[in-house]
């Protein structure tokens, strides 16, 4: 299949709402998740959306890798060890919903946004459902890490980026120096 360009921040498709998908099953759609399983691949992230690849279509893909397998190849994604590993999966015309109230503050980085990551909350439990490539219905229940990438992904459908969901930019940097953070002595 092929590597497709991945929009970056500022790109008008990552400002605008995507449209339904009618017909899940359609070649065309298949051969647009091939790419950007490889697309994905090729990048080192967990998740993508098809606007980032300039498809104004409601379609993401994702997975969840275990902790212990992620560190160094998804930049410490923020897995915990109790993570459940999720393997690779399609939603078209996903939608969700918050399962309680309780929310959680995490970094999250985005392949629109190279080297950058901040810190977003979100709700910590949700419940999804979309379809797959042929027509059958995903619905599913996640926590933590999994709940994340998929309403950061479905975020992209909305044409929102994860800076537009922090309350404190302060915590807005690149990865590289925001991880200095932790090896800084603590003030007195």
């Amino acid at each position: 299949m092929a590597i497709l360009k991945i929009a970056r921040i500022g790109h008008p498709y990552l400002r605008k709402k995507s449209v339904e998908i009618e017909d899940p099953t359609a070649p065309e759609i298949r051969e647009l998740v091939a790419n950007m399983v490889d697309t994905l691949a090729d990048a080192g992230g967990v998740g993508l959306a098809a606007p980032q690849v300039h498809e104004m279509l409601r379609l993401v893909i994702f997975f969840v890798p275990l902790a212990s397998e992620a560190a160094d190849r998804y930049h410490d994604a923020g897995l915990e060890d109790d993570d459940e590993e999720i393997a690779l999966t399609v939603l078209v015309n996903p939608v969700i919903e918050a399962i309680g109230n309780e929310t959680e503050a995490a970094y999250e980085g985005c392949l629109s946004i190279p080297h950058m990551t901040g810190e977003v909350r979100r709700p910590r439990h949700i419940r999804y459902r979309g379809l797959d490539l042929d027509g059958n219905v995903i619905e599913r229940e996640a926590e933590g890490f999994h709940a994340r990438v998929v309403q950061h992904e479905c975020d992209h459908l909305d044409g929102i980026l994860y800076p537009q969901r922090m309350d404190d930019m302060s915590t807005f940097g690149y990865s590289d120096e925001v991880q200095k953070d932790d090896d800084l002595p603590e003030s007195k």
